[in-house]
């Protein structure tokens, strides 16, 4: 495990189940207790960014529902209503130690927007050269199903990517990834997600923690590819972070990617809508993913939607697997009439193409 004191920054995400007692109820001690342990990173020079549950939940018990309502708008206004009381008490949690909260709210179309992602990373930097501790949740008051992230981990390994975090720690009522299909104990370490990993998700036999964990594997993928360790661990231990700067194994870390994303690469990387897709045959897969080359024209066998030069594609092999995302050199149209063809002939049939290339390496990033 890549020791915490080495990082420079992080993320810590904080589920419902963490800040809350019961419906509306925020566990004010517990709060109390994660301010005092970011105090402490702070103290040791290390960025904190926290991604914050609770607000519908909040907004549920001031307005005295009961039960999670069902319909859009009252969901919305719930959190409309909770997100002011999170906020105000994350303050009160931080003001004994002399901090100053800053209030982020994102929706997925804040990150599918470069000039929007930009924004975002550039706020948080200089919230963070401040000294002040930004605190992002999703804005539910005007998510709708198409531009929400589906849930916080999701959004809190985004923000990760997006701000160059170290690593991430995401914390719930899950003491971390349990083996239920063989010795019942949490997994301490994980170097490369498999099949097996995500089976013992799979395998659990609570409801919530089945739909809880596959999703923190889900958000452990995403900051993986961005060079990030992910810790999947318990916020209702008041000692954890002082337990990991003292070199304890604490929970389940993931460790990242070997090769991490490249800073100017990680918008398209965590892009979720694209606007055309191209599959390409075995050669050309190899030679993106073997030998870092750019994808040419003969190398693909079909292309779908309807694209433009400088929007994101997803590009697939042959089987429907998704390989990477790019930055698309030539339009959809021109594209379709170049499929398979080399150099030579396009310029025989095209003449005003002046490349093949129809993503530039420089503007493509792997996944895996």
């Amino acid at each position: 495990m890549a020791p915490l004191e080495q990082a420079k920054r992080v993320v810590i995400k904080l589920g419902t189940g963490v800040l809350t007692s019961g419906i509306g109820d925020l566990d004010t001690a517990r709060i109390e207790a994660l301010c005092r342990q970011v105090k402490t990173l702070r103290d040791r020079g290390i960025d904190v960014i926290i991604v914050s549950s609770g607000a519908v939940g909040l907004g549920m018990g001031k307005l005295a529902l009961k039960q999670r309502p069902k319909d859009l708008a009252t969901q919305q206004a719930c959190a409309a209503v909770g997100q002011t009381i999170l906020i105000n008490t994350w303050q009160q949690g931080f003001d004994p130690h002399g901090l100053t909260v800053a209030q982020i709210l994102l929706t997925r179309e804040d990150l599918r927007a470069k000039h929007r992602h930009n924004a975002v990373f550039n706020t948080v930097e200089r919230l963070l050269a401040t000294g002040a501790v930004p605190i992002v949740n999703e804005n539910d008051t005007v998510s709708a199903s198409e531009i929400k992230f589906g849930d916080n981990d999701t959004l809190s390994a985004l923000v990760a990517s997006i701000t160059n975090a170290d690593q991430l720690f995401i914390l719930s009522n899950i003491p971390g990834l349990i083996d239920m299909q063989g010795t019942g104990e949490v997994v301490p370490y994980v170097e490369k997600m498999t099949p097996e990993i995500e089976a013992m998700a799979e395998g659990t036999t609570h409801t919530t923690s089945v739909g809880g964990m596959i999703s923190k594997l889900s958000a452990a993928k995403i900051a993986h590819r961005a060079g990030c360790g992910v810790t999947i661990g318990s916020g209702q231990d008041s000692e954890l972070f002082n337990k990991l700067l003292a070199g304890e194994s604490v929970g389940t870390y993931f460790a990242p990617s070997g090769e991490p994303i490249k800073s100017h690469k990680r918008w398209m990387a965590i892009q979720d809508h694209t606007h055309g897709t191209l599959t390409i045959d075995a050669g050309a897969a190899t030679a993106l993913q073997d030998f870092g080359k750019s994808l040419l024209a003969a190398g693909i066998t079909a292309s779908e939607g309807e694209f433009e030069e400088g929007d994101v594609i997803k590009i697939c092999t042959e089987d429907g697997t998704t390989i990477a995302h790019g930055l698309a050199t030539i339009n959809a149209s021109d594209t379709g009439k170049i499929l398979g063809l080399h150099p030579a002939e396009i310029t025989a049939k095209l003449p005003a193409l002046h490349s093949s290339v129809v993503v530039h390496r420089d503007h493509l990033v792997l996944l895996d």
